[in-house]
């Protein structure tokens, strides 16, 4: 059964995606990033690339040739997705098929909006009878 990992008290909520997508691969995991914002995978694609000085984290889209050997896929095409590693959720609803992944990580910011949509999400989780890993990132 999936595993939830849900981070609460993001102060930025799509670095905090790429800090975790980084560690996935680090672990040697492949990650999907799951949006259907076309703008923010915009942003996500060059933050990927900049957001740490030293390194960067390799990824595509999903319908890119490449996809299925990059570690990181963004994109909201579940079904195109052959690994079933991580599925990283920035959608303000829970994802479809997200059941077919080892993990699915939630992160939700300090908004007040972001903050309730969250809130829906892991009661949904918690009442569905998935284990939920929570972390704190504000304290």
């Amino acid at each position: 059964m999936t595993e939830i990992y849900f981070y609460s008290g993001a102060a930025d909520k799509f670095y905090t995606a790429c800090r975790l997508s980084a560690k996935g691969v680090q672990q040697g995991l492949k990650v999907m990033i799951y949006t259907l914002d076309t703008a923010l995978i915009e942003r996500l694609d060059k933050l990927l690339w900049t957001f740490s000085p030293t390194s960067f984290i390799p990824h595509s889209r999903v319908h890119d040739k490449l996809a299925n050997v990059t570690p990181v896929i963004l994109g909201h095409e579940i079904a195109q997705v052959r690994h079933h590693d991580v599925l990283l959720n920035l959608h303000d609803q829970y994802p479809p098929s997200f059941d077919r992944f080892n993990r699915l990580i939630e992160i939700a910011s300090i908004k007040p909006d972001d903050k309730t949509a969250a809130r829906k999400r892991y009661q949904f989780y918690q009442e569905n009878g998935y284990k939920i890993y929570h972390y704190r990132l504000d304290n």
